[in-house]
């Protein structure tokens, strides 16, 4: 049974979404912007705030990419969690936004994204992709950026959150 790309890619992200709402699964809120610790050693890696703000651009980029309309981008979530930003321990909760917030935002533009996808006609993931330099050199067609951000992106920022979950006693999800 010929399968389109879009739905190759879609059921990918599907796995990636469930992986990342079984994540949450057991995170209190008040640490959810926190550093990892073990005793008196605070883990500087990236918290689930950072993970699922960070993980959630680029839901409506590929949205856009493809032709299909995304959600609005919150305030400040391009400032706080671009892939140039750093990931900063929140003790007062005051910096990030809350985690129903985030983990709203990350969902619903990935489950938009999951749809579209499956919509999305071969020729359209064909095309170039647009990114200039080593992005375009390693994933030079739509399709292949897409496949990256839809999987490999994000189960490799899913897999820190998994440490993160480890470390802070919260167990595999």
């Amino acid at each position: 049974m010929p399968r389109s790309l879009g739905n190759i890619i879609a059921d990918t992200l599907h796995f990636s979404i469930a992986s990342a709402e079984r994540l949450l699964i057991g995170i209190p809120p008040d640490r959810f912007a926190r550093f990892a610790r073990i005793g008196d050693t605070v883990i500087h890696s990236n918290h689930p705030a950072f993970i699922y703000g960070h993980l959630s651009l680029y839901a409506p980029r590929v949205l856009w990419q493809i032709g299909h309309p995304a959600p609005a981008m919150p305030e400040d979530f391009e400032r706080l969690f671009s892939k140039d930003a750093a990931c900063i321990d929140d003790p007062d909760g005051d910096l990030y936004p809350s985690m129903d917030v985030i983990a709203d935002f990350f969902l619903e533009g990935h489950r938009m994204l999951l749809g579209a996808l499956r919509s999305t006609p071969d020729e359209k993931l064909q095309q170039p992709n647009p990114a200039d330099g080593r992005m375009k050199d390693l994933f030079p067609t739509l399709g292949s950026v897409q496949t990256f951000y839809c999987g490999g992106h994000m189960m490799i920022h899913l897999g820190q959150l998994s440490a993160w979950r480890r470390i802070q006693g919260l167990g595999a999800a």
